[in-house]
Formats: C-alpha cells, sequence, structure tokens
C-alpha cells in the first residue's frame, strides 16, 4: 500500500509521506487495512530485550513528514498483547530527517526477541496548531481546574475494585 496522508474532505489534496530506505530490503511504512490511522512500522535489525529493558531499534527509513504535522509513534497492540512490550513516546517534527527508531521497553518477565522485519510500532500522523504563548496572572476557574490524576472518578472505581477483592478473599 502507498503509505498517504488523506486530509478533510473527499477529492482534497493529499498530503505524501516522502520515505527513504537506507537499505533496499527495508520495508516501507504501510497501512495495513484501509481504515487503519497508523502506518506500522518494522525492526530492521535483531533485537534481545531482556525483562524490564529499553533499547533502540532502527527500522531503516527517513520521513519527511509533511508542512503542519507531527509524526507520533504509538504501540502496537499485537507486540502489547502478546509479548507485552511497549513504546516508549517518540515525536517526529517535519524538519527531522534522520532514521526513525523506536524505543521499545520489555515489560515481560521474559527474554523478547525482535527480529528483523517484525512489526514494531505505529506512526501516526496528525496535524498540529502552533499557538502564541502569553503569560497571564491567572487562568479562568473551570469545574475541574485544578483536581489532577483521578479527578474525574476512576479513582472512586479502584477503591470500589479494591473492595470488591478483599471481599472475595476473605470469602475464601
Amino acid at each position: 500500500m502507498t503509505p498517504i496522508i488523506m486530509k478533510k474532505g473527499i477529492g482534497e489534496k493529499k498530503d505524501i509521506l516522502l520515505v527513504k530506505r537506507f537499505f533496499r530490503d527495508v520495508c516501507l511504512p504501510e497501512y495495513m487495512m484501509a481504515s487503519d490511522v497508523g502506518l506500522d512500522l518494522r525492526a530492521n535489525e535483531n533485537v534481545i530485550l531482556k525483562p524490564l529493558e529499553q533499547k533502540t531499534v532502527k527500522t531503516g527509513i527517513a520521513v519527511q513528514i509533511p508542512d503542519g504535522h507531527v509524526g507520533l509513534i504509538r504501540d502496537r497492540a499485537g507486540i502489547v498483547e502478546k509479548m507485552n512490550v511497549h513504546t516508549a513516546a517518540g515525536t517526529f517534527d517535519p524538519a527531522y530527517r534522520g532514521e526513525i527508531s523506536v524505543m521499545l521497553v520489555n515489560f515481560s518477565d521474559d527474554d523478547i526477541e525482535i527480529e528483523k522485519g517484525m512489526r514494531i510500532a505505529q506512526l501516526i500522523i496528525m496535524p498540529v496548531t502552533k499557538v502564541q504563548v502569553k503569560e497571564v496572572p491567572k487562568l479562568p476557574i473551570t469545574e475541574r481546574y485544578d483536581k489532577g490524576f483521578g479527578s474525574t472518578g476512576m479513582k472512586e472505581k479502584v477503591d470500589e475494585f479494591k473492595k470488591l477483592e478483599r471481599a472475595l478473599g476473605e470469602e475464601e
């Protein structure tokens, strides 16, 4: 498949993701299904990840992210589910022309083998808005305001789950 970024609206101009291969046998990023939003990236080297180890894996490609967009590296669900390997977040600006590497972290208890050609991450291309920074003495008040992690009900759900676990443990 051709890696293309579609703009809003049918029949409008398509942005092209320019891709440079460093080696002839390197796979281009590709959408596996027409409805996918992430281009699959493949490893261009064999790597062994020890438990809790983090390593950078080369892809053998460089890209030109279209102006006004950003390239974001994200997990592939399959590698997370089957191997418990996650990507560390990556952000690629339009001016970057170096090789794309993916930082992988092994959260399993076993050594994980990453093989050349394996799909290891997704590259998501998104439009961005540049903002002007303006310092102010205070920010407008909102319902949430400065309530941080867990402020939208997650803490209560976790507390209820812990109570249920304790109750089930007492029944045994």
